[in-house]
């Protein structure tokens, strides 16, 4: 029984491109500058994605974080559980939106996809590892617990587990 063919486990992540050693997602070439995303407004300039005005010239493209969420792949996984994050829930999931926003407004491309809670366990999708990651050691750093990170081939999909 192969990957595929075996039933799905909630938070199991298939290799969706099998042997693919970078992200399907990082640019293949240079976007054309200005450019801006249609769907969400970031401007692509000077080889970064920014919020700002776009120029009148601006060409309009999908950039990697809209992409990422219109196909439902995400770059990174947080899961939360364990007595300590359900009996604080509220207080956990104000930090992690908190930094969301910031990381947000400086790095365009840094945005939570989803967030699915069943009581005790909170599953959180991110379209870059970097915002998965420091999700993850915010919640370490401000109630100490237990954190894992396991980056997957060419690190383009990370997996962070924070318990307390």
């Amino acid at each position: 029984m192969n990957d595929r063919t075996r039933p799905f486990k909630p938070g199991e992540h298939f290799d969706v491109y099998p042997g693919l050693e970078q992200d399907p997602y990082a640019a293949r070439g240079k976007l054309p500058e200005p450019a801006v995303c249609k769907n969400c407004g970031a401007v692509h300039q000077g080889g970064h994605w920014r919020w700002q005005a776009p120029p009148k010239e601006a060409e309009q493209v999908l950039c990697t974080a809209c992409r990422r969420i219109a196909d439902g792949l995400p770059a990174g996984y947080v899961h939360i559980d364990g007595e300590f994050a359900t009996a604080h829930h509220d207080e956990v999931m104000q930090i992690v939106r908190g930094h969301e926003a910031r990381a947000k407004a400086e790095h365009p491309m840094q945005r939570i996809m989803s967030v699915d809670e069943d009581g005790t366990t909170t599953v959180i999708t991110t379209t870059d590892v970097h915002l998965a990651r420091d999700i993850g050691t915010t919640l370490k750093a401000d109630f100490q617990g237990k954190l894992e990170l396991k980056y997957g081939p060419g690190e383009s999909l990370v997996r962070v587990h924070w318990r307390r």
